[in-house]
């Protein structure tokens, strides 16, 4: 059985989220960083760690795809059923947010990047927060992704609010992203 993080520990996870903090934790490839999307405060903090500009925008995570329920419900059944036959997983689709979501997290762009990970924390995570939630390799910009916690900590050290204990899933970079209106591959 895979490792969860403990009730405790993701309570406190959950605290730190409510309270405007970052959240590192692995996923499927590279460690992440997360916090509230809807938390304007907590989306500039984060972007001021990794010191990333606002305009490039930001990918939203969930454990299911109920929870982007309000990205996808106007999409076209083949559209959906193209997501569904890649989630869960490590990959990321853009997809059109209809002016949903705060421009902190969409930054320049008419679409928004997602994704229904398969990793064990990243779901606890979501599910535990009830919804979506931000998340971005845990590194400075121009550097490499952190693939360990310490890693984490060697780059930001108490500025992370908490860290849920695990391991990276067997990707070993980070998630690939595709846009769903032309099928393209952004990031491979």
């Amino acid at each position: 059985m895979p490792f969860l993080p403990s009730a405790i520990r993701l309570g406190a996870a959950v605290d730190a989220l409510h309270r405007g903090g970052v959240v590192a934790c692995p996923t499927e490839g590279v460690w992440g960083l997360s916090c509230d999307p809807y938390n304007g405060n907590a989306v500039s903090r984060l972007l001021r760690m990794k010191r990333r500009p606002v305009s490039k925008g930001l990918i939203l995570v969930a454990a299911s795809e109920d929870q982007l329920d309000f990205l996808l419900s106007t999409l076209g059944p083949a559209a959906r059923s193209e997501l569904s036959a890649s989630w869960p997983g490590p990959t990321t689709w853009l997809v059109p947010h209809r002016e949903t979501l705060p421009a902190w997290i969409v930054g320049d762009h008419d679409t928004v990047a997602v994704r229904v990970s398969d990793h064990p924390v990243v779901r606890a995570l979501c599910r535990a927060w009830g919804g979506p939630l931000v998340s971005t390799s845990a590194n400075p910009a121009g550097a490499r992704p952190a693939m360990a916690a310490f890693q984490v900590r060697r780059f930001f050290g108490e500025q992370i609010d908490c860290l849920l204990p695990g391991a990276v899933g067997g990707q070993r970079r980070p998630s690939v992203i595709r846009d769903l209106a032309s099928g393209n591959i952004i990031r491979p």
